[in-house]
C-alpha cells in the first residue's frame, strides 16, 4: 500500500542528489554530498608513514574524526566514527600501504536543523551522506579500492510503513530506523591506478545498524527495500564518476 509523504515522493523515493568531488585544495581528496538539505563534507589525508597504537602496521590504518556542524561531539557521533571506519576497512585494499595512517575529516555542512530525537541520535540521514561523500573521496585521494559502497536510511513509522532516506518531519515519528551500506558496481568506472587486480567484489551487506525496535520481518523488508534503491544510487555514482574522469 502507497503511503502519502508530505513532500510528496513515494516511498521508496530518495531526495534530489548532488556530489562534487575535489573541493578541498589542502585535502589530499575530497568530496560533498548533498541528499536534499542534508550536505556533508568529507577530507582525506594521507596515507603517512606510522600507524596508530594498537593498530597493526603490517596493514594501512584510517582514523575517522566526525565534525558536528555545532557543538561537541557525543555517544552517536562516537558510533559514526566506528561505522565509518569499520566501512573504510571493508572497502579499502589494506595491504597496499602497510604502517600508514590515513586520517578522514567528516565535516557536517548542513543537518536541516536536526536535534537529537527520542532514540537519543543525530536525526539517521546524515550518516548515509556521511559515507557516501567518504567513498567518492576516497576516490579523489586515490585510495586503492576493492570496491565502492552505498549507503542508505530505511524507517519505520508507528503505522509499519517502511519509508527510504526519511525526511526531517519523518525522523520524528519514526518507530525505528536501520543504517545499510551495500557494496558498489562502479569499480568499471574507476581509474586504472586505483583498480586492484585479484580483489573480489562483495557481495551481500557491508555494515548494518539498527535503533529502536523492529521485528525480524521488518528488518528484512528494510533490507529488501534498501537493496532496491542502491541501483539508483549506483547509477548516479556511476554517472558522477564518468563524468570528472573523462574531464580529467
Amino acid at each position: 500500500m502507497d503511503i502519502d509523504r508530505k513532500d510528496g515522493r513515494t516511498a521508496n523515493q530518495l531526495r534530489p542528489l548532488s556530489c562534487t568531488r575535489n573541493v578541498l585544495n589542502r585535502a589530499h581528496g575530497s568530496a560533498s554530498w548533498s541528499q536534499g538539505e542534508t550536505k556533508v563534507l568529507a577530507a582525506v589525508y594521507g596515507p603517512k608513514a606510522g600507524t596508530n597504537k594498537n593498530e597493526n602496521p603490517e596493514k594501512a590504518c584510517f582514523e575517522v574524526i566526525w565534525k558536528p556542524k555545532t557543538g561537541q561531539i557525543g555517544k552517536a557521533e562516537k558510533e559514526y566514527e566506528m561505522i565509518l571506519k569499520k566501512t573504510v576497512q571493508s572497502i579499502c585494499v589494506l595491504n597496499v600501504h602497510p604502517n600508514t595512517t590515513t586520517s578522514i575529516i567528516i565535516q557536517v555542512v548542513n543537518d536541516d536543523g536536526a536535534s537529537r530525537n527520542f532514540l537519543d541520535c543525530i536525526f539517521p540521514k546524515l550518516l548515509p551522506c556521511a559515507i557516501n561523500a567518504l567513498c567518492a573521496a576516497l576516490v579523489d585521494a586515490g585510495i586503492p579500492l576493492k570496491h565502492l559502497a552505498v549507503a542508505i536510511c530505511c524507517c519505520l513509522t508507528e503505522s509499519g510503513h517502511i519509508l527510504l532516506d526519511p525526511s526531517k518531519l519523518e525522523e520524528q515519528r519514526m518507530k525505528a530506523f536501520v543504517y545499510l551500506v551495500f557494496p558498489n558496481s562502479t569499480l568499471s568506472v574507476l581509474p586504472e591506478a586505483l583498480k586492484v587486480r585479484g580483489e573480489p567484489m562483495e557481495h551481500g551487506l557491508i555494515t548494518s545498524s539498527t535503533h529502536g525496535v523492529m521485528s525480524v520481518d521488518d528488518y528484512i523488508r528494510c533490507l529488501e527495500r534498501g537493496r532496491a534503491a542502491t541501483s539508483k544510487l549506483s547509477d548516479f555514482f556511476r554517472r558522477n564518476l564518468q563524468s570528472q574522469v573523462q574531464s580529467d
